[in-house]
C-alpha cells in the first residue's frame, strides 16, 4: 500500500486528496460508522493489519469476522479486534551518511511537516545516522525539539551505520513507561539512500537479521523509505574509495525485507519528491489499521509464523509475518 501511495505521487508530484494524504476505501459504509471493538483477555499476542484493495486504497470498516488468522496455518480465535486509531510512538531515523551531504534542507523540511500529520496523542523523537548515531531525548509533538536533533552539517565522509541505527532506536522506546508500552505502537520510519557500510568505530555489529529478531521480540514495527536519484561522485582508491562505493550506490535492499517482515511498509522516492508527504503517507496508514489479537496455541517461547486473510475478494492484508510465544514458567 505504502508503496502505491508513493509510486502514484512520483509520478504525478503532489496528489491532493480531501481528508487526508492517501485514499481510502470506505467499503461501501458511512464515512461516519462508529469504530468496532471486541476485546478479550491479556497477554495476547497483537497483530496491526492493514488491508488494500485491488486499487491499493485502505480499507478500514472491515469486522471481525472478515478476518481470519492462522498460526502455524491453523485458525486461531480472533480474541481482541479494534479499528480504531491507536496512539503511536515513533522514532524516526534520517541518513545523515556523507552521500546526503547536500540534502540537509529536505530532511529539515521533511521533519518540520512530521507534526501536522500525528494525532494529539501521538509522539514521536528524531535521529540520525552517519558518524554517530544520535536521537532527540523525549518523544514529544514540540517541532523545535524534532528540529534540533539534525545537525547543522554533514560530513562527507560519514558512513551509513543503517542497522545498528534502528537497533538503536529500538532501544529508545525502552524509557517509555509501562503503561504507555502497552497502550501504543511503537514504529520505528528510516530514511536512508544506501547501504549498510558495517560497524562504525567504537560500535558493535549488527546485521539485518538482527534487526528482524530484535523487532519480533519486542512486537516493533518497521516502516521505511528508499531515497534514490543521487548525483554521482568520484570514487577513489582504499578505504575512503569503499566507503564512496557504498555510497554511490542504491538504497539497501535489507530495508524492503525489514519492513516485510515486522509488517510496515517499504517505499522509494526521489529527491525532488515530497519528504513531508511521504512521512505523512505513512502516519496515515498507521491510523488506519485493525488491531487483531489472539490466545497463542503453544507458550513454548519459540517463534510461530501466523498468516492473516480477508474474507472478501480483491482485499490484500499486510501484517507481522511471525512472533515469539510466551513461555511458561
Amino acid at each position: 500500500m505504502f508503496r502505491i501511495l508513493v509510486s502514484v505521487l512520483v509520478a504525478a508530484g503532489v496528489t491532493a486528496v480531501a481528508g487526508g494524504p492517501s485514499a481510502v476505501l470506505e467499503a461501501g459504509q458511512d464515512q461516519e460508522q462508529a469504530p468496532s471493538v471486541f476485546r478479550g483477555g491479556s497477554e495476547l499476542v497483537r497483530a496491526f493489519v492493514t488491508v488494500t484493495d485491488r486499487d491499493g486504497r485502505l480499507v478500514t470498516t472491515l469486522r471481525k469476522d472478515d478476518f481470519e488468522l492462522r498460526d502455524e496455518g491453523k485458525p486461531q480465535p480472533i480474541a481482541l479486534f479494534d479499528n480504531s486509531p491507536r496512539a503511536i510512538r515513533l522514532i524516526v531515523m534520517l541518513d545523515v551518511s556523507g552521500s546526503m551531504e547536500n540534502n540537509l534542507p529536505i530532511l529539515q523540511a521533511g521533519t518540520a511537516q512530521l507534526v501536522k500529520y500525528l494525532r494529539p496523542d501521538d509522539r514521536a523523537r528524531v535521529g540520525t545516522f552517519g558518524e554517530e548515531v544520535t536521537i532527540s531525548p523525549t518523544f514529544t509533538r514540540d517541532i523545535r525539539e524534532l528540529l534540533a536533533a539534525l545537525p547543522k552539517e554533514i560530513n562527507s565522509r560519514a558512513p551509513t551505520p543503517l542497522w545498528r541505527a534502528i537497533d538503536k532506536a529500538m532501544d529508545g522506546f525502552a524509557a517509555e513507561s509501562a503503561d504507555a508500552r502497552s497502550e501504543a505502537r511503537n514504529v520505528v520510519l528510516v530514511l536512508s539512500d544506501g547501504a549498510d557500510s558495517g560497524v562504525m568505530l567504537g560500535g558493535r555489529f549488527v546485521t539485518q537479521g538482527d534487526v528482524i529478531d530484535r523487532a519480533r521480540r519486542q512486537d516493533v514495527m518497521v516502516y521505511a523509505i528508499g531515497m534514490r536519484g543521487r548525483g554521482a561522485r568520484a570514487v577513489g582508491a582504499g578505504i575512503d574509495g569503499l566507503r564512496a562505493a557504498l555510497e554511490t550506490g542504491q538504497p539497501d535492499p535489507g530495508l524492503a525485507r525489514v519492513a516485510e517482515e515486522t509488517g510496515g511498509g517499504y517505499t522509494e522516492i526521489r529527491l525532488t519528491d515530497n519528504l513531508g508527504l511521504a512521512f505523512g503517507q505513512v502516519a496515515d496508514e498507521l491510523h488506519s489499521q485493525y488491531l487483531l489479537g489472539f490466545d497463542p496455541p503453544r507458550r513454548d517461547g519459540k517463534v510461530h509464523d501466523i498468516q492473516i486473510r480477508v474474507a472478501q475478494s480483491g482485499m490484500k492484508p499486510r501484517a507481522r509475518k511471525n512472533y515469539v510465544a510466551p513461555k511458561d514458567k
